[in-house]
């Protein structure tokens, strides 16, 4: 399911599949978790900023629990970029827009290519 602000909310059901292609940036976050909600305007600002070129998503860790475990969450937010599936880059506890800016523009394919 998608917000209106571009972000992505996964469930371990989907995943797999919203995670197999191309740069993806998650955010593992849940409600309670006062870092994680400072963390999501920014979530949300590169979501815009990234449409058509990456897919940035969200994934409440206390409701799936399956890609929590999987990924080996223990803090949260924890921000993880995948780029065709695997894992690139982690950064745990609230990032500055400009520090994940910088780590997916050195994933995402150069435009001219």
């Amino acid at each position: 399911m998608t917000e209106a602000t571009g972000v992505v909310e996964l469930t371990d059901r989907d995943f797999p599949a919203a995670a197999r292609k191309g740069v993806v940036l998650i955010d593992f976050w849940a409600p309670w978790c006062a870092p994680c909600h400072m963390q999501t305007p920014i979530v949300k600002e590169l979501a815009r900023e990234l449409a058509g070129r990456a897919t940035v998503a969200r994934i409440n860790v206390d409701e799936n629990t399956q890609t929590a475990a999987r990924f080996g969450i223990r803090s949260i937010p924890t921000l993880v970029i995948l780029r065709d599936g695997s894992e690139v880059e982690r950064f745990v506890g609230v990032q500055p827009k400009e520090t994940l800016l910088a780590a997916l523009e050195r994933h995402l394919p150069d435009e001219g290519a």
